[in-house]
């Protein structure tokens, strides 16, 4: 069974920065994704980026272009979503997941495992 953990939530100014980590462990599929959503109090869950294990093919809404940037270590099965200029609507609890097939899933149903969520918090 796959098992996602993700850390490095916190609390940070606005501009600040935060690196969120998501290591998964179990079986480890050959070919799949991880993406990283978020959900605001309120609000749905949202996909936020993503990345292929296979080609480091990589995924970024519109509302984070340019401000996150999402990396892997394969060898450790560990992504990473670097998160710069931080914004108070940033506000969410952050999840990873793992999409056990080929491809560079954007929604939720493209996704099979889930981490537990860490929370961010963007505030002064």
């Amino acid at each position: 069974q796959v098992q996602l953990v993700e850390s490095g939530g916190g609390l940070v100014q606005p501009g600040g920065s935060l690196r969120l980590s998501c290591a998964a462990s179990g079986f480890t599929p050959s070919y799949y994704a991880i993406g990283w959503f978020r959900q605001a109090p309120g609000k749905e869950r949202e996909g936020v980026s993503c990345i292929s294990s296979s080609d480091a093919s990589t995924y970024y809404a519109d509302s984070v272009k340019g401000r996150f940037t999402i990396s892997r270590d394969n060898v450790k099965n560990t992504v990473f979503l670097q998160m710069n200029s931080l914004k108070p609507e940033d506000t969410a609890v952050y999840y990873c997941a793992l999409q056990a097939s080929y491809g560079l899933g954007s929604t939720e149903e493209d996704y099979d495992y889930w981490g537990q969520g860490t929370q961010v918090t963007v505030s002064s």
